[in-house]
């Protein structure tokens, strides 16, 4: 993963016994289906000691303050969504393989019944004009969601499959951001149709530079 944590973050759980893993995971566990369900703003670190069933000495243990918590939240967020995309996101490098991987996307929304849309953008607002590292690590992890997208466009461009005015990274931003208002509007009015309508005109736009 891109994110410039990485390394440290790594690091840190090798050095973590297999128990002190488990704990931590609780924990993050714990935050994030708090922090989904009322909020980064309503959920003090009290809550999630509650909600994972640990000591105050073990929550500050794993964790030194709330933003250092939530920037985990994020990190274990997006590394789901990433997961549930698999096999398909690695590999988008066909049209047949973007249309499976569009399936996938509202395949995964509706058995969620539209709940907190893409985990990792329920948390864009809270964070985006006040948390600047927690706003930086988001922008970090949508950057490499957009890569993979990217990854597979220019395989297809550099094989001829799309032509050669097609600008992949442009292409990848806006089925990105299809992906996002589609899954945005599809919470709200708790239907497909907005997803799936903005996925594929996204689809379409890029099938227009097929050879």
């Amino acid at each position: 993963m891109k994110n410039t944590n990485d390394n440290d973050q790594t690091s840190y759980k090798l050095r973590l016994t297999l128990k002190g893993q488990a704990t931590r995971a609780r924990i993050i566990e714990a935050a994030a289906d708090l922090m989904a369900e009322q909020g980064i703003g309503r959920t003090s670190m009290e809550d999630v000691q509650r909600q994972a069933k640990v000591g105050a000495s073990q929550l500050y243990h794993y964790f030194h303050d709330k933003k250092e918590l939530v920037r985990a939240v994020i990190a274990h967020q997006a590394e789901a969504v990433f997961e549930a995309q698999q096999p398909y996101l690695g590999n988008l490098d066909s049209f047949k393989a973007l249309q499976a991987w569009r399936d996938l996307i509202i395949e995964i929304q509706m058995g969620r019944q539209f709940k907190n849309g893409c985990s990792i953008d329920s948390l864009v607002g809270e964070i985006a004009e006040s948390e600047e590292e927690a706003r930086s690590e988001l922008v970090s992890w949508f950057a490499h969601w957009e890569g993979e997208i990217s990854r597979g466009l220019h395989d297809m461009h550099a094989r001829g499959v799309l032509r050669s005015e097609a600008d992949p990274a442009g292409l990848a931003l806006a089925l990105l951001t299809a992906l996002q208002g589609g899954l945005l509007l599809s919470r709200l009015r708790k239907e497909v149709t907005p997803l799936a309508t903005g996925l594929d005109a996204a689809l379409w736009y890029i099938r227009s530079f097929a050879t």
